[in-house]
Order: structure tokens, then sequence, then C-alpha cells
């Protein structure tokens, strides 16, 4: 049985902030960091959370990511912001960007956000989220190191690219999220499953030679696999294009990996789209959104994107947060040998 301690999300914010700045980040880029593992921590999504913040830091002492960044923005037109995160945490350039993108999207309906330079998002919703709280409809976009293969093929091309739609909801918290990978399961999951070393379920990973494998490591030197078939692969594609294309980021066939420490920085990207739908659809769209939330709640057992983070996230704001002890002994050493 895993054994556990619980933490106050102050705490665990407090915790990956220390443990950043002691491996070599800087103060501005550890902070956002810091707020964003504890509110993913919140909402139950542990894979992202403290659990990597020894890989974080492991990174930036490698040099994967430079933790001295600092993340430079500009506006080619009045719709557009662009950031070029210098290789750093794309927390920090996403933290940049949406000052402007906000506002413009205010001003004028619809504004768009492309990041280049940058590196793993962690849990793309966190950013979609926060745009909806600001009355914004939000739609993200990220893309990361080749790991599905096409339709067909055996050959990772595209990565496991979410994508995330984040609507605003009367009471300050989304009235729907959606917040998915074009794979089966997260990446990182069976990261994960390997660390821990526990078997995978049957249609997670492929080997490589495309056939499904319940070894993490198999799994991990393979391909992910896509949800859905082809669709899915048609969904790492839209991101790819989006998040990487459109960003002049790296595509995943040339990023090198989020884990370990070969390779350099990865320099891929994210691409933000915000829509005031009060320019769009007047009331009407709060209506919609109302009917359209109800429509799915209303039917016993159905499940509305977004509702299990939502209610997790309102507990853990009470309750805190039960942390796997042998992570925080992992972020303890860091903060003792640092």
């Amino acid at each position: 049985m895993t054994q556990t301690k619980t933490l106050s999300l102050s705490e665990i914010e407090a915790l990956s902030f220390d443990a950043l700045v002691a491996a070599g980040t800087s103060q501005a880029n550890a902070r956002p960091l810091a707020v964003a593992t504890a509110a993913t921590e919140a909402d139950g999504v542990a894979s992202h959370g403290l659990a990597y913040i020894p890989i974080y830091c492991e990174h930036v002492q490698c040099g994967k990511v430079d933790g001295q960044a600092v993340p430079t923005l500009s506006k080619p037109r009045p719709g557009v912001v662009r950031v070029d995160a210098a290789t750093g945490f794309a927390h920090a350039a996403i933290e940049l960007g949406f000052e402007a993108l906000i506002p413009a999207a205010r001003t004028q309906g619809v504004a768009a956000l492309a990041i280049s330079n940058s590196y793993n998002c962690g849990v793309l919703g966190y950013h979609t989220y926060r745009l909806a709280q600001a009355g914004l409809v939000g739609i993200g976009f990220t893309n990361a190191p080749a790991s599905i293969a096409p339709s067909g093929g055996s050959k990772p091309v595209v990565g496991t690219n979410p994508f995330s739609v984040a609507v605003p909801g009367s009471d300050g918290q989304p009235a729907l999220l959606i917040d998915q990978s074009a794979s089966t399961i997260a990446k990182s999951e069976v990261m994960k499953h390997a660390r821990e070393g526990k078997p995978i379920p049957v249609g997670w990973a492929l080997d490589s030679a495309g056939n499904p494998t319940t070894d993490p490591e198999i799994g991990l030197k393979g391909s992910m696999a896509p949800s859905g078939g082809y669709k899915g692969v048609g969904i790492a594609l839209l991101t790819e294009i989006m998040a990487a294309a459109l960003t002049g980021a790296t595509l995943g066939i040339h990023a090198s990996p989020f884990s370990g420490t070969a390779g350099g920085p990865p320099k891929t990207g994210q691409f933000f789209i915000a829509i005031d739908p009060s320019v769009t659809a007047g009331d009407a769209f709060a209506t919609g959104i109302a009917d359209l939330v109800e429509a799915i709640r209303f039917q016993e057992g159905a499940h509305l994107p977004g509702d299990g983070r939502r209610g997790k996230r309102l507990t853990a704001r009470e309750d805190g947060v039960a942390v796997n002890l042998a992570t925080l002994a992992k972020i303890e050493a860091i903060l003792k040998n640092n």
C-alpha cells in the first residue's frame, strides 16, 4: 500500500517553489510552475503534480530547460500575441502571454497566443481553466516529442498532443472543461507505471512492432496507442499544426524527450485561442451552455467533462491532498543537496 502524507495546497506550492529554486530556477519562473503544481494536485492529476518536480529540477540542472530564461513578448497584430519561451519553462511564458491575450480578446472578441521554444506545460486544462475564469472560452493546444505512430505505421511521428477547451460558467468555475490527449492515456501515466514497476492495461501502449503490450518499459520504447485509432492520430496532427507549425516551434519528430536528460531543450510549443462569447452570441451563449450541461447532468450516470476535477478541487481546498511519501523524499533530497 502506498504511504502518503496530507499537505495543504499552500504547502504543496511552497515545497514546489523551494525545490525549483534550489535546483537553479529563478523565482520568477518557479512561482507560476509551483502554483500550477498545487492546482494540478488539487484536481487529482498526481502524475503531473509533485511527482514531476524532481524531473523539472533534473532538467534545469542538465540544461534541458533554462531555469533562468526570460521569455519575450511581441504583438505582430492587434489580435495576435507571440511569446518566445527562450527554452525556459512553459508556465512563465504562458503567464506572460495571458497578460496580453486576455485584454486583447476582450477588446476584439477573439485573440490568439503563439508560444515557441517552450517546454512541457503540464496539464493543459489548467491553462484554459484560467481563461474561462476570465470569462473567455479558452482553447489550447500543446505538442510533445513524437510517441504516436501514424495509422498503419509503427514509427512515432506525433506526440500525445493534448487539446483543451474550457467554457466559462456563472460561479467562477468552468461550466465545461475538456482536456484530453490524442493517446488513449497520457504518456506520463505510462512513465509513472514504469517508475513504480507496475504493468499497464492493454490498450495504453504498443511495442516497436505495433503490438499491444502491458510492459510500460516496452511501451515507452514503442509507441502510445492513439485514442480511437485513426481518429486519435487526426487529433494529434491537428494539435501538431496548431502548436508547432503555427507557432514556429519544433515538430515532435525533431523534439528531444520530456523524460531523461539527453537531447537538450525540446523547444516545443503551445497555442491558445481566447474568445469573448458575449461578442459572438450575446446572452444566448450562457443559456445554450446551461441547457447543454443540464442535458448531460440530467442523465443518471452520465459524465460531464471537468466535473471530476471540479469536485476534487473544491475538496482539496478544505482537506488538502494526500501526497506519496516517496515523492516527498525525492523533493526533500533536492532541498538538502542543493
